[in-house]
Order: C-alpha cells, then sequence, then structure tokens
C-alpha cells in the first residue's frame, strides 16, 4: 500500500541554497536538465537524524539515529541518465536496524554530457564538434523497461538490473581522445549479462577542448547543480 512518505531536496544553484518538501510513495526520483546528467556522491539507508522523517512516528522508531549502510546500486543504475527513478521494494537493501524507521539519502550532481543509446545490434556514433571525447559512463544491458522496449516481448525486458563488466573499460580506450567514434552494441564485443534480456548501450561522454584531457571534476562542479534528497520508507 502507498505510505505517505516525505523528502527533504536541498538544491544548490550557483552558491544559492534552494530547499523544497516532496512527497513520495516507495520511490527515488533523480534528475538533471537537458544539458546534464546524474552523477551519484553518496547514497545510504537507515537513519542519522531523529528530525528527518519522523513526522507521525514514535519516538522508539526514530531514536537510533547511528543507523546507515551504503547502497551501491543507487551509483549503478543512475550514474550517466538524464533522469533515473527507482523503486525502493526492488533494491533488496539489508536492514541496518530493525524496528527503526529508515530512509534514503542520496547525494548527486549534475554535470554536463552528451549521451547515446543504442539499441542492440545497432551503431553508436559520439561525436564532438568543438573537443574530443571522453567517456563518463557506459554501460550494455538494461536498467528500466522503457528504452529500446518497442516490439520486444514482455519477458526481454523484465531485468533491469543488467550490467555489463567491461563495457566502460572497452568504449574508453575505443573512443577517449577521438572526435568522433563509433561502437557496435552487441554482446559479441561486450559480455553479455544477462541472457535472454533484450539489451542496449547507454554511454555518457564529454567533449574536452583540445589538449585538454586532465581530472574533470573541479571545473565540473562549478557549473552543476547539487542535490540532497532524502526518502522515507516504511521498515
Amino acid at each position: 500500500s502507498c505510505i505517505f512518505c516525505c523528502c527533504l531536496t536541498v538544491v544548490l544553484l550557483n552558491s544559492r541554497l534552494l530547499i523544497s518538501a516532496v512527497i513520495h510513495c516507495q520511490m527515488i526520483f533523480f534528475f538533471c536538465s537537458d544539458t546534464g546528467v546524474i552523477s551519484v556522491q553518496s547514497a545510504t539507508y537507515g537513519r542519522t537524524s531523529s528530525q528527518i522523517c519522523s513526522f507521525g512516528r514514535p519516538q522508539s522508531q526514530i531514536s537510533n539515529t547511528w543507523c546507515s549502510i551504503n547502497v551501491p546500486v543507487i551509483y549503478k543504475r543512475c550514474n550517466g541518465l538524464r533522469a533515473c527513478g527507482l523503486n525502493t521494494q526492488g533494491l533488496s537493501t539489508p536492514d541496518p536496524c530493525f524496528g527503526t524507521y529508515k530512509y534514503y539519502t542520496t547525494n548527486y550532481i549534475c554535470i554536463p554530457a552528451e549521451t547515446s543509446v543504442t539499441c542492440h545490434g545497432g551503431y553508436g556514433y559520439l561525436k564532438c564538434k568543438n573537443g574530443k571525447t571522453q567517456i563518463n559512463t557506459a554501460n550494455y544491458g538494461r536498467t528500466d523497461k522503457i528504452t529500446c522496449s518497442q516490439g520486444r516481448p514482455s519477458e526481454q525486458l523484465q531485468n533491469t538490473n543488467c550490467f555489463s563488466p567491461n563495457a566502460l573499460n572497452f568504449v574508453s580506450k575505443s573512443c577517449n581522445g577521438l572526435e568522433k567514434c563509433e561502437v557496435y552494441a552487441t554482446h559479441m564485443i561486450f559480455t553479455d549479462p544477462c541472457f535472454g534480456t533484450y539489451k542496449y548501450l547507454a554511454i555518457s561522454y564529454f567533449c574536452l577542448p583540445h589538449g585538454i584531457r586532465e581530472y574533470l571534476s573541479s571545473c565540473l562542479i562549478l557549473n552543476s547543480f547539487c542535490y540532497f534528497q532524502e526518502v522515507c520508507l516504511e521498515y
């Protein structure tokens, strides 16, 4: 059943702090503008404050504030996407403190990047008009039921936890430093991570000015949106 959940979102934009309260129903939503992609900085599940997500809860359920574990699957599923929605019931997160009312906390920034999505059997084309390619994320698999779903039977779309272990390394070696790059989306190149699932190649990348290949974070964050999100859940 749908429960009343609170979500506290703090947005830092050009050194200004914007705060908004949102209602969520066992769903986590992240989004960036059309020119940015998600970069998760931290993702935890538990309780570190007695105030957050405490409405209507007895003291016994909110007093333990030393309860927190990392949730790596949020990084894996959302990094490099322009928007990401996760059903928390499907995250299979261990219970770090039984009897405590818990919530998910996610810090993420939006970094300016290009994206490319290619269905299985097609070619992905990366192009930088002014600069050279630097791969940010790459996955051959499936992380949602919508992308590359047209005409496919339902059973080929159900596994949304499908990640190729060698996609990032292969695409980076193939495309980094080039103005144009073509990548074939097939299990003959990438390890097949989920047999029977219809897969696609999703890539996010930067176009660096000629001659610049340094570490990106310091310059990117200056032009980024920073978000802090907390979502309450039943334990």
